[in-house]
């Protein structure tokens, strides 16, 4: 069975097929169904069965008479096949008969047991073309008669057969040189592939469309042609078997696209290292020198749009894109220069890769009318046009690698979308200013024959990650990837190190990281740190759950099971501590779950000194070997301490913690707080509980994460969910004048049930905070950043040294439960800048004191940020040692060091 064979065969099952046509190029549609109706196969697309190999099977459940029928595997090039219990299969071009085998293959257990069959030696050399058939595994009496029959999930074929395409000198995708151009596309089970060109995003094609050639070792089709082709677009063709449609032409773009045109329909073709993709001063623009370890990262969390939407100092045509952080003078940059002038080490970016969702051209502007405070007229507004707005998070990828185009100047031209990403990125690196972003490969945006699947598109069921139905899993909301297989692998490392090496990106933020393998992650790191030359930290969400949880199908990217690796993990531990109840708290328990910053030191004592306890465990990064005295009067390691039913300390190192009491996700930190504190606490005292979260994330070991706006009091109108929710609910406002609170209620879908209780408090005037609070949260803000950046006691880079220099003071049975203390001991440490460093955070609104003898004859003052006369909280000024006793004034974060 050869090449040859496939084609006479696919010629025959569909009369009058010519691949090489200019119609093909140009026809308006994503996909053709290549099979007449009467030919296509009638058979249920379900796929129950597994390839564990190349050459082993394994069905997880045989449905009668296991010992009087065979298995075989019926193939059809044509995808004809049709299965009728109690007969023959039909529409065969023929089958394989397998035998039964005990051979185990790592990487299944998470298969229900049933019998494993393999593929005769005989038969071996056929498998490749096989895979581009449909197939389907059959249970049959030895008359022939079907008992049953499923589809095979084949990724571990594919994984076994064309394991040399996953190498990383495997090139794909669209390569210009010099007077020539190549071009390859991984897609092993295709019967073709061809080329269709185009000189501009909406051209007709240039020529007709041209053939590939696949590599039978690799299951790489590829093309080189004679020229230069930089600055053309292209779409393949691809003649593939879909499960349950048949033999399709589909129309796609190359997954390993480094840009594209508007709303992504063609490939541009680029190469990253010509001049003319590079602003003025690109390679002279060196990457900012500020952290030695993970540990030092100080990171501020933005969306691109935001930064710039509402800023009137910003020229129109360049808000909410690329080109906004250009303007060195406007008032958001002349923000982030002043964060970074204060300590701010990183901006991370949420995603800015292509995204399937924000109309790149066209997009609309909501009328939002002025409406009262607790008013629905504004969410109305927003919600009427938020499928074809200018705004979404952009958690819905489309091309990894790829920049997005509604954040260019013009989305049509695949140059200026490169060009002005890497004007963003020098514009923050000239600041001073580290750049991250965010990656999204554990899910697809949309997956099947969907026109904005292209993964799926090309080699049906392999990129996405199936359930034992063959379904696509959808744990992450949206349609999942499978990077436990090779080629999703090596599509996430390699675009990863486009990103780190041609836009020298400095740091990677993974959404829903333990949907991964944590080899891949590795994997990832070295080749991203290869990539730039010096470590590129990685940090990520390690939640465990869904069909992966606790390792089922691998050892996970999760909280548990990174030690050692310093990839770092946000920390719910701490977070929730420090709010109260969870992410996924709803109704009422939004209200009565008090955090140790809201009220929880105020309820039971037993309770509120448990909350202080984890309010530590995130101080102390989350190592799990720390060792903490805790209110139960034991001396016990961080893991050994509980978080709801986890062990609280999980990180081996301080790099692998990520501290923070707000990111995008849920209510802001002001927000929960309108929540939870009681409803008549001053505008003063929301600001002061403001700074007191950002203090516990700017006081702790490991790295240090905020949300945009967290010291502007930033609010989104009590929006738990503001992805799609548009400018309105999004707004960051760098005239310092309004903070968001009291935009209207929040969009209905997420946040309607709890209508009749936000009503009151979003009319409360009494709860907006004025311009004289947000100023005064902007500066001391900044004071907390100066602080951490003062000494690297607040940044220590190993658990043995967090070990041997922290230390809580004040802890154990009898402990004030508003008062937690820090100590950290300089004592040896050539550049630690102080001998001692004595944290203290109160949330009382009371002042409180804590007596510690030993520190008697110590010569504690202010740090110097808070000392000085321009300090921005005078009240932490009014703190003071004397006699062993420490007095620190109500709702207060305070700094005292040995100098």
């Amino acid at each position: 069975m050869n090449a040859k064979w496939w084609l006479l065969t696919v010629a025959a099952a569909v009369p009058g097929w010519v691949l090489a046509s200019v119609s093909a190029c140009d026809r308006p549609d994503f996909q053709t169904v290549l099979q007449p109706a009467a030919m296509r196969s009638t058979t249920p697309p379900e796929a129950r069965a597994y390839w564990l190999s190349s050459r082993l099977l394994q069905w997880p459940k045989v449905q009668q008479d296991a010992d009087s029928s065979r298995f075989k595997l019926y193939y059809s090039a044509g995808a004809a096949l049709q299965f009728t219990p109690g007969e023959p299969i039909k529409g065969a071009d023929g089958a394989l008969t397998l035998d039964a085998s005990d051979a185990t293959v790592a990487g299944f257990n998470f298969i229900d047991g049933g019998p494993r069959l393999r593929v005769r030696d005989a038969d071996a050399p056929r498998l490749a073309a096989l895979h581009q058939a449909q197939v389907l595994l059959v249970q049959e009496r030895l008359s022939g008669a079907a008992l049953a029959a499923t589809g095979v999930q084949s990724p571990g074929a594919l994984d076994d057969l064309y394991a040399a395409a996953a190498t990383p000198t495997s090139d794909l995708g669209a390569q210009p040189r010099s007077g020539a151009t190549s071009f390859k596309l991984w897609a092993p089970t295709a019967q073709g592939v061809a080329l269709c060109r185009y000189k501009t995003g909406g051209s007709a094609a240039i020529a007709a469309a041209t053939p590939l050639v696949r590599d039978a070792a690799t299951g790489i089709w590829s093309l080189q042609l004679p020229a230069d082709l930089s600055g053309q677009y292209y779409n393949y063709l691809v003649d593939v078997i879909v499960p349950g449609v048949g033999l399709v032409r589909n129309r796609v773009t190359d997954p390993y696209s480094v840009s594209l045109t508007t709303d992504s329909r063609r490939s541009y073709i680029a190469d990253l290292d010509a001049a003319r993709l590079k602003p003025a001063g690109w390679d002279a623009t060196p990457r900012p020198q500020r952290i030695r370890h993970s540990a030092e990262m100080v990171v501020y969390e933005l969306h691109v749009r935001d930064f710039s939407i509402n800023d009137a100092t910003v020229p129109p045509a360049r808000r909410g894109k690329y080109a906004a952080f250009a303007e060195s003078r406007s008032n958001g940059m002349k923000h982030l220069k002043a964060l970074s002038e204060a300590g701010l080490t990183d901006i991370h970016l949420l995603p800015v890769f292509d995204l399937a969702t924000i109309p790149e051209t066209g997009c609309k502007t909501p009328v939002v009318p002025k409406a009262a405070p607790d008013s629905e007229a504004q969410q109305a507004a927003v919600m009427a046009v938020h499928a074809s707005d200018c705004f979404n998070w952009g958690y819905d990828p489309l091309h990894y690698g790829a920049p997005e185009g509604s954040y260019a100047s013009d989305a049509a031209d695949g140059a200026r979308r490169i060009v002005e990403f890497r004007q963003m990125v020098q514009a923050l690196h000239r600041a001073n200013l580290r750049v991250g972003m965010d990656v999204v490969y554990n899910h697809t945006s949309a997956s099947g024959q969907h026109p904005q699947s292209v993964l799926d598109r090309i080699v049906p069921g392999y990129y996405q990650r199936l359930d034992a139905r063959g379904t696509v899993e959808r744990s992450t909301c949206c349609d999942n990837t499978a990077t436990e297989h090779r080629m999703m692998a090596k599509l996430m490392i390699d675009t990863a190190e486009r990103w780190a090496r041609d836009y020298k990106i400095d740091s990677f933020r993974f959404d829903l990281m333990a949907h991964q393998p944590r080899a891949a992650m590795e994997a990832l790191q070295a080749r991203v740190n290869a990539a730039a030359g010096q470590v590129v930290p990685l940090i990520g969400e390690g939640w465990n759950y869904g069909e992966v949880e606790n390792g089922r199908r691998f050892v996970q990217a999760s909280q548990l099971s990174l030690n050692g690796t310093n990839i770092g993990t946000f920390s719910d531990r701490g977070r929730d501590a420090a709010r109260g109840g969870g992410a996924a708290d709803s109704g009422a328990d939004l209200f009565k779950n008090k955090g140790w910053l809201n009220g929880a030191a105020d309820g039971p004592k037993a309770e509120a000194m448990k909350t202080a306890d984890l309010i530590r465990v995130g101080l102390a990064g989350t190592l799990r070997d720390y060792a903490l005295l805790t209110w139960t009067n034991e001396t016990k390691r961080l893991a050994e301490i509980d978080y709801a039913g986890q062990p609280a300390g999980y990180a081996s190192q301080p790099g692998e913690v990520v501290n923070y009491v707000d990111n995008h996700d849920n209510q802001t930190l002001f927000d929960i707080n309108v929540l939870k504190l009681p409803v008549d606490t001053s505008h003063e005292d929301r600001a002061r509980v403001q700074i007191l979260g950002a203090a516990l994330t700017a006081f702790s070991q490991g790295v240090a994460y905020f949300h945009a706006g967290i010291d502007l009091l930033r609010s989104k109108s009590m929006d738990r969910n503001s992805y799609d929710s548009g400018d309105w609910f999004n707004r960051l406002d760098w005239r310092y004048r309004d903070n968001g609170f009291g935009a209207g209620l929040p969009p209905k879908a997420d946040n309607g049930a709890l209508y009749p209780r936000l009503k009151p408090l979003l009319a409360d005037a009494l709860i907006k905070p004025r311009p004289a609070d947000i100023a005064w949260t902007r500066d001391a803000f900044r004071d907390l950043l100066k602080i951490r950046a003062s000494t690297p006691l607040l940044r220590l880079d190993t658990a043995a040294a967090v070990s041997a220099r922290l230390s809580f003071p004040g802890s154990g049975p009898a402990q004030n439960p508003a008062l937690v203390a820090v100590r950290l001991d300089g004592a040896g440490l050539a550049d630690a800048g102080f001998k001692a460093v004595m944290l203290f955070i109160n949330v009382s609104p009371l002042a409180q004191t804590l007596s510690l003898p030993a520190e008697q004859g110590a010569a504690w003052v202010l740090h110097p940020v808070q000392r000085s006369a321009t300090a921005t909280d005078q009240r932490a000024r009014q703190a003071s040692f004397a006699g062993g006793m420490f007095s620190v004034p109500g709702r207060t974060a305070v700094a005292f060091v040995v100098e």
